[in-house]
């Protein structure tokens, strides 16, 4: 009996010997992590204000250079996620976790993911520098890749044309980006060419009046820059009067049908003729 109580009394001391040590293990363990999780902790409060300050600057320094509300958006969305992962990582250094592992594989695994995706992050890429840029806008007239167009709709991926012929081109952002545009509607105002063939035995001085009276009279023309009546060459029989005039660019295609008619009419009224053609007949 007494052997059996010596033998309770020695396992109740080694438990709580057990017990001390584990207790002094956590005194220990605790008076090294508690400073470093409440240093954590305040960076991370601190952390997260600066970043939501961050990201309300951003805004409001998009909005300022008129950025589209969805990229504005977008934008704000990447730089909050990207700052808020790399202040996780910090904290997580900062209470003992290892994150040199999870930064390798967060990199290998952005590497996979954008190789696998390279072309649709380089139209990501070029809507972006395209909506920051704005080489063109909507409802501009361009031409891109080799198709011209209205501009009905610019997308983060593609930007969306509507030809003359009402057909839809779709044009990635990637390729447009880094390809030629000629954008005809930047300085709101195109030039209207129009070149007629007048008979040599008009004087030009004269043809040259008949012309700038017809033009003068069309309010659609502009002043500035002023239009232009000159002879551009000598062709058999005649020379070639250029005319050259500016006009808003959505007036052009009425300026340019009109203004041949009136220049025609008023070539009939004045009796100038066009140059005549020889026809030279060979005897075999």
């Amino acid at each position: 009996m007494a052997a059996t109580s010596e033998k309770i009394k020695e396992e109740v001391i080694q438990k709580v010997d057990l017990v001390e040590e584990y207790t002094g293990k956590f005194v220990d363990w605790a008076k090294h992590f508690i400073p470093d999780l409440i240093a954590a902790s305040l960076v991370l409060i601190v952390g997260l204000w600066v970043i939501n300050r961050i990201a309300r600057l951003s805004e409001k320094a998009m909005q300022r250079r008129n950025l589209e509300v969805s990229l504005r958006t977008f934008l704000k969305s990447l730089i909050g996620i990207g700052l808020k992962v790399v202040l996780i990582i910090m904290v997580a250094g900062m209470i003992g976790i290892q994150t040199a592992s999870f930064v390798t594989i967060l990199g290998a695994a952005g590497l996979a993911i954008g190789l696998a995706l390279q072309g649709s992050l380089s139209n990501f890429a070029g809507g972006v520098l395209i909506l920051i840029f704005k080489p063109y806008k909507v409802g501009d007239t361009i031409e891109a890749q080799g198709q011209k167009g209205d501009v009905i709709e610019i997308q983060i991926f593609n930007t969306i044309l509507l030809t003359g012929e009402h057909k839809t081109v779709i044009l990635p952002n990637g390729a447009v980006s880094n390809g030629s545009i000629v954008n005809s509607t930047r300085h709101g105002n195109l030039r209207v060419d129009i070149d007629v063939n007048v008979s040599e035995k008009h004087n030009i001085a004269q043809v040259r009046k008949i012309i700038m009276d017809v033009i003068e009279n069309d309010a659609r023309i502009l002043t500035h820059p002023a239009p232009a009546v000159t002879c551009t060459q000598f062709i058999p029989n005649g020379y070639t009067i250029g005319i050259r005039m500016y006009s808003a660019v959505g007036n052009k295609p009425e300026v340019y049908q009109e203004n041949i008619e009136k220049i025609q009419e008023a070539f009939r009224k004045n009796n100038i003729e066009s140059p005549h053609l020889h026809t030279y007949i060979h005897n075999v």
